[in-house]
């Protein structure tokens, strides 16, 4: 088993998972509120960084706001372009403080400090600040869960690469708390009906407004305790659920609606890398063959250091 690739088990982070999937949602809607909107909600993820993960560059006038979970330091960060910074421990706590303390920091750097206090796709959840409950937090696992996301980003990144089209960052999406990337066909999807809890309909339709194929990797959750990478396509074309994927531990689970390859499968493989860059191509594989994407123009060699693409 590949020690470089930490154990991510589910029950043993729960308690911990959902405190900081809470708390990362806080700092995802202060970028919410204060960036212009861009298509897909691509102006809201968070993206891995060298401490943990950042919201990137927020403007607040003419300063630019960045918060950070610093995962080495257990500290959150928040930091202005004039000089100006405040920060707070990562440690055991209940939601409300850390909201109350979030909104505290912004105050005392003069950037707004409202933004919506209810949490995005989890059912019948307390607003921020209502959630009073105490909270523990082990910041061992949310060590290894960044050291996993790393080196996933890595993956997908170098996935990426191999595609002309319209592409997706490798981005971290705080409200169903996974690092997911997507490929467009270029083409208008039918409208998505909707339905996600404690998401409006109205942010689910502009996400899916046009045919994607996505990958994606989540740490788990109680409805699927388990951490694993995923893979869809929308709209799913005929025949993709039986389609046949790599490798060989990669399924179609049929109550998701997707391709799911256990992370416990991929850190158990001779090379991790290279069984999640199949899994990613072999769904998009077939997803492009099936909806018939004119795949010819879309893709590219996948790319290397200092190496030009050849046109």
């Amino acid at each position: 088993m590949s020690n470089t690739w930490p154990a991510l088990e589910w029950s043993a982070w729960r308690e911990t998972a959902i405190a900081l999937q809470l708390r990362t949602q806080i700092i995802g809607k202060v970028r919410l509120a204060l960036t212009p909107w861009l298509n897909h909600s691509w102006h809201v993820p968070l993206y891995v960084s060298a401490r943990g993960l950042t919201t990137s560059a927020i403007p607040v006038g003419d300063r630019i706001l960045e918060i950070e979970f610093d995962f080495l330091h257990d500290r959150l960060v928040m930091t202005t372009s004039d000089g100006r910074s405040r920060g707070m421990e990562l440690g055991p706590g209940s939601i409300a403080d850390f909201h109350r303390t979030v909104r505290v920091m912004l105050d005392d750097l003069g950037v707004p400090s409202a933004f919506d206090g209810a949490p995005s796709e989890i059912a019948d959840a307390l607003p921020f600040a209502e959630d009073d409950r105490w909270r523990g937090y082990d910041n061992e696992a949310v060590f290894a869960f960044w050291q996993v996301l790393i080196r996933v980003a890595r993956v997908f990144g170098q996935f990426r690469t191999g595609f002309l089209g319209k592409a997706s960052p490798v981005h971290f999406f705080w409200g169903s708390f996974d690092l997911a990337a997507t490929r467009f066909s270029g083409r208008v999807a039918p409208r998505h009906p909707g339905g996600i809890p404690a998401l409006p309909d109205d942010v689910t339709c502009e996400a899916y407004s046009h045919e994607e194929a996505s990958i994606g990797f989540w740490p788990g959750s109680d409805a699927y305790p388990q951490a694993a990478f995923y893979a869809y396509a929308y709209p799913s074309p005929e025949g993709y659920a039986g389609a046949k994927v790599a490798p060989e531990e990669a399924a179609w689970d049929t109550a998701l609606g997707e391709f799911i390859l256990p992370y416990a499968a991929v850190r158990a493989a001779r090379d991790p890398d290279a069984a999640i860059l199949a899994f990613c191509q072999s769904t998009y594989d077939a997803a492009a063959d099936l909806a018939k994407w004119d795949r010819d123009k879309l893709e590219c060699p996948l790319g290397r250091p200092r190496v030009v693409r050849v046109v």
